[in-house]
């Protein structure tokens, strides 16, 4: 359940890859084709011995299909065999930890051994769509331990007074997601397996793990501690051709930047006088960080980077691109990239 990277003889690394997923919906496009498009990934993507399928859980963000991703679990579990499928994540202070447990005792009932329930604290969307999902406006997520807590003793059958049926005695995998120190502290205390969020918030990705590693207590689910690192991937035959579908990517973040959104724009040759300010290059830049931008070659020499700087465990990768020949492509390449080696 919890594979770890492995160093061959001739020292490259072998490591346990997985998807994560916005379903995303492009311009000129919808939602319906956005679902269709992640299944037919996810399919692909088991076809091509990834480990897991992740999907995110985002609100009032026209880009974004995967809102209800409990959900669309169930549809990318119901069309695919083998590969485990999951929350990366699921917001738990959006929601009730009792429906959340029923839904995925249900998800687990439906598809046994196969469900991963990663949680975050953070809300996904903006102040308006808190305020329709009725999340309280000046949370900031310092109760999401005993919301954590509250949701495994529905999962574990310790609750008093209620049960969650489906979802009681299921053994169900917890993972905590973050991208700052809280749910790295938090989950290295209860000694349960963490993904830290890089491909979007790189700068704090050394310091959480550090701070997960040095706090994890050893649990039933663990005896040492597991972290996985979520990165942006964009491969593509030539390096060229790998920096232009990144831009989709990078017009992305410039809207977030700007307080805007909306669906994924087609990629551009250069991104040159699309940002007009050098301050805003500087942070387009600085959210890809992490990310393997190049040919299999270029990338395989960046995942070797990566991996001898942060010692995950496992990855799990991300890329906003819009042609979806090329999306599948790319796993194609990093899956190549992984089964020989990095």
């Amino acid at each position: 359940m919890y594979p770890s990277v492995i160093q061959s003889a001739d020292g490259r690394y072998h490591a346990p890859f997985s998807v994560l997923d916005l379903a995303p919906i492009v311009k000129g496009s919808n939602a319906s084709i956005a679902l269709a498009r992640s299944l037919e990934l996810a399919r692909k993507a088991e076809e091509l011995g990834y480990l897991r399928f992740w999907l995110a859980e985002h609100h009032n963000m026209a880009g974004v299909a995967s809102s209800a991703t409990a959900v669309v679990i169930g549809h990318i579990a119901a069309g695919t065999r083998t590969i485990r499928v999951g929350s990366g994540g699921i917001m738990l202070p959006n929601h009730a930890p009792l429906m959340v447990a029923e839904q995925f005792g249900t998800l687990e009932s439906l598809f046994p051994g196969r469900i991963d329930l990663g949680l975050g604290r953070a809300p996904g969307s903006d102040q308006p769509a808190a305020r329709a999902i009725r999340r309280g406006l000046t949370s900031s997520g310092q109760d999401f331990p005993e919301l954590l807590a509250e949701l495994r003793t529905y999962l574990d059958g310790t609750s008093a007074g209620v049960q969650a049926v489906p979802g009681r005695g299921l053994a169900i995998p917890i993972w905590l997601l973050g991208s700052s120190g809280f749910s790295a502290e938090l989950a290295g205390r209860l000694g349960l397996p963490f993904a830290f969020a890089s491909h979007f918030s790189p700068e704090y990705l050394l310091p959480a793990l550090e701070l997960y590693r040095s706090s994890f207590r050893p649990s039933a689910v663990l005896d040492k501690p597991h972290a996985m690192v979520a990165i942006n991937v964009f491969a593509a035959d030539t390096d060229e051709e790998a920096r232009k579908l990144a831009t989709s990517q990078q017009i992305q973040f410039l809207r977030l930047i700007r307080g805007g959104g909306g669906p994924l724009e087609p990629p551009v040759d250069t991104m040159d006088g699309l940002w007009p300010s050098e301050q805003e290059r500087t942070l387009v830049e600085g959210q890809l960080r992490f990310a393997a931008i190049g040919s299999k070659e270029t990338v395989r020499a960046k995942l070797r980077e990566f991996q001898e700087l942060t010692r995950a465990d496992e990855w799990i990768a991300a890329g906003q691109i819009y042609d979806h020949a090329a999306r599948l492509r790319s796993y194609e390449l990093l899956a190549e990239v992984v089964r020989e080696g990095y």
